[in-house]
């Protein structure tokens, strides 16, 4: 048996269709005792996107970025995310727009990435999966100041770190956000063992 025929969907309808899409979806869901239960959910749309790890293995550091992010702000962060360069897929192939945004983000050129893995972040609310690339660099690969786009509202700080550094901001709660996490910690697993 497949989980569609253990979901049958009643009613879905938007309720925000602005920057994304925030719908309400009534279903019912075949437990597993046999047995309907009538559920409501809200599911917020987001398109998958990619996220990446840039490593200097010869020289023990990693490239991050610093950015404002509004949700985190209202939730009580004061102080600019500190996170691995990543974007939403814009409709592209996850390598493509990854390659392309660690240069508007971070102003290096990649030349090989790497996807390790996919995740959904928080897949009880939102559809976004996201795609994970790790990328070794050099200084020769640096072709601009990265930053962002200004016209998408990126105003971006770019952050060299040793990996050491970038994983004990972790431990000490200056590094919260998800991805980046996972990232670090798989590359403290197979990258700089």
């Amino acid at each position: 048996m497949s989980i569609s025929d253990r979901v049958r969907v009643k009613n879905v309808r938007v309720l925000s269709d602005e920057h994304y899409t925030l719908k309400s979806a009534t279903f019912e869901w075949r437990r597993a005792d046999g047995k309907w239960q009538a559920l409501t959910r809200e599911v917020f749309e987001r398109d998958d996107a990619a996220a990446l790890l840039a490593y200097d293995l010869a020289q023990r550091t990693v490239i991050l970025v610093r950015q404002f992010r509004y949700p985190a702000y209202v939730n009580g962060y004061d102080d600019l995310l500190t996170e691995a360069a990543a974007g939403l897929l814009d409709k592209d192939t996850p390598e493509s727009r990854i390659r392309a945004e660690a240069e508007e983000e971070t102003g290096y050129r990649l030349k090989h990435v790497k996807k390790i893995f996919e995740a959904f972040m928080s897949p009880g609310a939102v559809t976004e999966k996201i795609h994970f690339f790790v990328a070794e660099y050099d200084p020769t690969m640096k072709i601009g100041s990265g930053g962002g786009l200004a016209s998408e509202g990126e105003d971006i700080e770019v952050v060299e770190l040793p990996i050491d550094e970038a994983l004990a901001m972790v431990g000490d709660g200056r590094i919260i956000d998800a991805k980046t996490i996972m990232l670090l910690q798989y590359a403290a697993l197979h990258i700089f063992r």
